[in-house]
């Protein structure tokens, strides 16, 4: 297997495993947790894991100073992400929450225009009114009923601490750190939320089933520590791009497991919206790319000299 193969493999793992969300999360609703304590114990034991990670790899804990106040900002913009996309749960189908968690592209490209100034393309524009109308047919069932709005709002939320923590996790004082190192600080950094809602400790849920702590643990290995160790290799071997790209994965597994497992509903209406939103952030995120195929393409079907005729037969 070749490297670009390990790369696309790894990139598919990760988006994969970070769809697994609900099927860890929900089971645990169901035997007495909050969404509090829920990803109270997952972040814990995902800064065990990433920390394990860190030593056995030989990265470094230090920061300087400067790094930490960037990094206190974006830990608590990711357990807002988190908090808000898994109250969501308990609102609305869980396979529809993650996809309409993945419009936070969308609000990356918005936010870059507004703040940094970079011009929005006629490509972006029409890929942020395609996933307008995607979200649109999410949000109305077949039978006319529409979404919970509460439940809408808060994945909103969330896609737009987690569009924020993108374009902040990218600014050039974090550079030199590892991007491993980065994520560890990130969620210990985003447990003092967490910590605080919980009054410390003391309003902590447990689960009513001893085998419930499998979930717990599965929560913080697989959507977390392992989901973003095969997103830094991937990225190594494929590049950010094609890595992000793979990221489509992410709603599709979340849906499948909301339908196979949960038994949550998979209608046309919702098949289309998917689709659609999942087709705007993929064109947004490969952006010129697009052109470059197109022009190679073109280039396969070269345009044939015309013959003037004089005579007519």
């Amino acid at each position: 297997m070749n490297n670009k193969v390990k790369g696309y493999v790894l990139g598919a793992v990760a988006a994969a495993t970070y769809g697994m969300n609900p099927l860890f999360a929900l089971p645990l609703y169901k035997h007495g947790m909050d969404p509090d304590s829920v990803l109270f114990f997952r972040y814990l034991f995902a800064i065990v894991m990433l920390g394990l990670m860190i030593k056995l790899r030989g990265r470094s804990f230090r920061l300087q100073r400067r790094e930490i106040l960037p990094l206190v900002v974006l830990g608590l913009l990711v357990a807002v992400s988190s908090l808000t996309l898994f109250q969501s749960y308990n609102y609305m189908a869980a396979g529809i929450a993650s996809t309409l968690l993945f419009v936070y592209p969308v609000m990356v490209a918005v936010i870059m225009a507004l703040v940094f100034k970079e011009k929005i393309t006629l490509l972006t524009g029409l890929c942020i009114v395609l996933a307008l109308l995607g979200i649109g047919l999410l949000y109305r069932g077949e039978d006319g009923a529409t979404l919970s709005w509460i439940g809408t709002l808060l994945v909103m939320i969330s896609a737009l601490a987690y569009a924020i923590y993108i374009v902040g996790v990218n600014r050039p004082r974090l550079k030199s750190v590892a991007t491993l190192t980065v994520t560890f600080y990130v969620i210990l950094f985003g447990l003092s939320l967490f910590l605080v809602r919980l009054n410390f400790g003391r309003d902590v849920s447990l689960p009513d089933e001893w085998y419930m702590w499998g979930n717990l643990i599965a929560l913080a290995m697989f959507p977390t520590a392992i989901s973003f160790l095969c997103t830094t290799a991937a990225i190594q071997y494929i590049g950010s791009t094609p890595t992000a790209i793979l990221g489509a994965l992410e709603p599709v597994t979340a849906v499948i497991f909301g339908v196979t497992i949960f038994g949550e509903p998979l209608t046309p209406r919702i098949i289309c919206g998917i689709l659609m939103i999942i087709l705007a952030v993929t064109f947004i995120i490969a952006g010129g790319n697009i052109t470059n195929y197109m022009v190679r393409f073109r280039k396969l079907f070269p345009r044939l000299p015309m013959r003037h005729h004089k005579e007519r037969a």
